[in-house]
């Protein structure tokens, strides 16, 4: 008769919003006990943290706190300096130039530097992006040469300068390597921000099969230099048949859900393997996905009904430019997606309807 081994180390996850809940999902077919925590309760109390458990985040930054630090400062707290050095635009940009990664022209906002000189670097339009805080859309801040826009007078030190770059569309790439330095990748996801959010994505695609093996390369170097271990994403602009890193997070990330109905094993399942030590075989997706981010829209049951979707509801309250949510739908069968696609036009509000447009003429 066997018996249940009760030793498995404890997965826990720094931060418990909507991607550490997944994670926790994903570990239970594995019989993986992870455990996201709130850092943000307001508690003395020590977590049952053993010397064999592993501790993982959600987030690249977080806030102090007595329940944080027991998690961060544990000594299985994997890739632990990498969250501050990719946080950081500054030091996380400084990481690409060493590496020979392309990425946009970049400088830091020092005490010295001036608008005429950025423009002088940069051109018409440079876009100012806090050191650490920003995202979606958040923490930027753009210098328009025609408008005489000034440098903020507490963003010396505190922020990077961009040259803008005139982009033809956004992909990113997910991958993994695990602890014996194997990397292994899902294909390139195809993607479209609006306001700055993350608002839908499409993978695979085979226009952008030319592209993998570029991306790959630079994800791996990335990725080895560091020694990381988990599933990291890496955002970049596609210019011709150049990829220039625009964001990088070590992380699971919003723009690889779609492998949670598209392959074998998820962003999250993947993740999570590489930390408890498990194997991890080739990637093969199964379906292609268009998934729909669900940001700041009530849940409708509507969205249940239309065939090869599946929705991932947060049950976070609802509120402007908040995600809540998301949606994975089949894109195998063209008049399926099609009409599935004209259904959401229907349903959803007007911020919407380009985006599912653009997707319609993506996967036509």
């Amino acid at each position: 008769m066997s018996s249940v081994n009760m030793s498995t180390p404890k997965i826990w996850v720094l931060g418990d919003g909507q991607l550490g809940a997944m994670m926790r999902h994903a570990g239970m077919p594995l019989a993986l006990d992870v455990r996201p925590v709130d850092i943000m309760s307001p508690t003395d109390e020590k977590l049952p943290l053993a010397a064999d458990d592993i501790i993982t985040a959600e987030r690249e930054q977080w806030p102090e706190s007595s329940l944080s630090r027991q998690l961060s400062e544990h000594p299985n707290f994997i890739n632990g300096p990498v969250f501050g050095r990719l946080a950081d635009r500054f030091t996380q940009k400084s990481l690409l130039d060493e590496l020979a990664v392309a990425t946009a022209p970049w400088a830091l906002v020092d005490t010295d530097i001036t608008e005429a000189t950025l423009h002088s670097r940069f051109g018409e339009r440079v876009l100012l992006k806090r050191r650490t805080g920003g995202y979606d859309g958040k923490g930027q801040h753009w210098l328009k040469q025609t408008e005489n826009t000034a440098i903020p007078a507490d963003w010396r030190h505190e922020a990077i300068a961009e040259q803008a770059i005139n982009f033809d569309e956004e992909v990113s790439l997910v991958g993994c390597r695990s602890a014996d330095g194997q990397c292994h990748f899902y294909p390139l996801a195809l993607n479209l921000h609006q306001d700055g959010i993350l608002i839908a994505s499409i993978s695979p695609l085979n226009r952008l099969e030319h592209l993998q093996s570029q991306a790959q390369e630079m994800l791996a170097k990335i990725m080895t230099a560091l020694e990381y271990v988990g599933v990291m994403a890496m955002e970049c602009f596609r210019v011709g048949d150049h990829l220039l890193v625009n964001e990088l997070a070590p992380r699971v990330h919003n723009s690889g859900h779609w492998t949670q109905a598209g392959c074998h094993i998820s962003q999250f399942e993947l993740h999570l393997r590489a930390l408890a030590h498990l194997p991890i075989p080739e990637l093969k997706p199964a379906l292609p996905i268009a998934m729909v981010n669900l940001i700041g829209v009530e849940r409708d049951d509507h969205w249940l009904s239309l065939p090869g979707a599946e929705l991932y509801w947060y049950n976070k309250e609802v509120r402007p430019g908040r995600k809540v949510g998301h949606l994975n739908l089949d894109a195998s069968d063209k008049q399926q997606i099609l009409s599935a696609l004209s259904s959401l036009q229907g349903w959803m509000p007007a911020q919407y309807q380009a985006p599912l447009s653009w997707m319609a003429d993506e996967l036509k």
